[in-house]
């Protein structure tokens, strides 16, 4: 059988999306058809509408999403129908080097569906990351499906599906914040509160939030930072440094994706310090020139994020019990609800920066 439902395509770069007729497969084996409640609307879509990621149009963009699982495919044990899930880009494989060696979260073999969902005409869609959820259901393979609490609301726990687990991993996975420790986030949407969140949620001492904008620097204090600094009026190393006794920062989190970042936060952190970088950059992008002699002695870390070096399996139940407590606020990350026929007008306002999310509820 073959669903026919409504999505948002991307037919060529640049150009606006559209909401088309979308034909989804019933799921084969290790696959999985998911009812979608909820996706946001994530910088990485636009990404894929701006050709930023690769040109195999048309896509089905959305992946940053929660839903009920609809059917499964043969073989598939570990999600059921009536499952409240988050879907993710990272179905680790448990086969690969990384997997085998105990580290799935670097797994280099991730599963995607077989099947092709296809526009009414049967041209073969590319969907978002493996996803392509803004659409009322989609076929993703089984172990991109993710079961959490069905108390928590969709518009908040799909935004796991990217951004935040991004922002929060890129703080306590990759960057090891922990009690007591001085951070600063470079970049204040999203996935830069999320890390602002986590921080604070793990104990953090000092969180300096950094960014241009004065509206997402007040919204980095929501979150938790204890002071800001706007980088389009002082200098963020030396105002850090500043801020931390001279010394800089324990940790430093760019969740811009721009190398003159990323050479702030090299130079804002504390001998010895971490810099992660979560945030995207082009394609054309290169790292900063560094003079070899301060890379090696400041000693320390400078550590890619991707995808918060998550583990779905274990991180978003983790997440979604922190959020029922009340103690992990994904709910302060939604900025509005919109349809599917909105996507493009989002596109516009998070690049104005007026939201942290739009969410797409279906």
């Amino acid at each position: 059988m073959t669903h026919e439902v409504r999505g948002v395509v991307s037919r060529a770069k640049g150009e606006p999306v559209s909401v088309e007729t979308v034909l989804v497969p019933d799921p084969g084996p290790g696959e999985a058809l998911i009812g979608v409640q909820a996706c946001g609307v994530c910088h990485t879509d636009l990404h894929y509408r701006e050709g930023g990621i690769g040109d195999d149009y048309p896509y089905l963009l959305g992946h940053e999403a929660a839903g009920v699982v609809e059917a499964v495919g043969p073989g598939v044990t570990g999600v059921v129908p009536g499952d409240f899930v988050i879907l993710n880009w990272r179905a680790v494989c448990g086969e690969c080097r990384a997997c085998r060696r105990g580290r799935p979260w670097y797994c280099f073999a991730t599963h995607n569906a077989t099947q092709k969902m296809t526009l009414a005409d049967g041209t073969p869609l590319s969907p978002a990351l493996g996803i392509g959820a803004f659409a009322e259901k989609t076929l993703v393979a089984a172990g991109q499906a993710t079961k959490v609490d069905a108390r928590a609301r969709p518009e908040a726990a799909g935004l796991l599906g990217c951004g935040v687990m991004a922002g929060y991993g890129a703080a306590v996975n990759t960057g090891g914040v922990q009690r007591d420790d001085t951070v600063a986030v470079f970049g204040c949407g999203g996935v830069g509160n999320a890390a602002i969140a986590a921080a604070r949620l793990v104990g953090a001492r000092t969180i300096i939030a950094v960014d241009v904008d004065p509206r997402k620097l007040e919204s980095a204090t929501d979150f938790g930072a204890t002071h800001t600094v706007d980088g389009s009026k002082e200098d963020p190393v030396e105002r850090i440094r500043a801020l931390t006794e001279g010394n800089g920062a324990d940790v430093c989190i760019e969740a811009v994706g721009r190398p003159e970042v990323l050479e702030q936060a090299f130079y804002a952190r504390d001998l010895a310090g971490t810099v992660v970088q979560v945030g995207v950059p082009t394609p054309d992008m290169a790292l900063p020139a560094i003079p070899m002699i301060d890379f090696f002695g400041r000693g320390g870390a400078l550590r890619p994020s991707w995808y918060g070096d998550c583990l779905p399996s274990r991180d978003f139940p983790l997440l979604i019990d922190l959020y029922l407590q009340g103690r992990f606020d994904l709910d302060r990350f939604v900025s509005e609800t919109i349809s599917l026929d909105d996507v493009e007008h989002a596109f516009d306002k998070m690049e104005r920066g007026e939201v942290l999310r739009s969410v797409v509820t279906i």
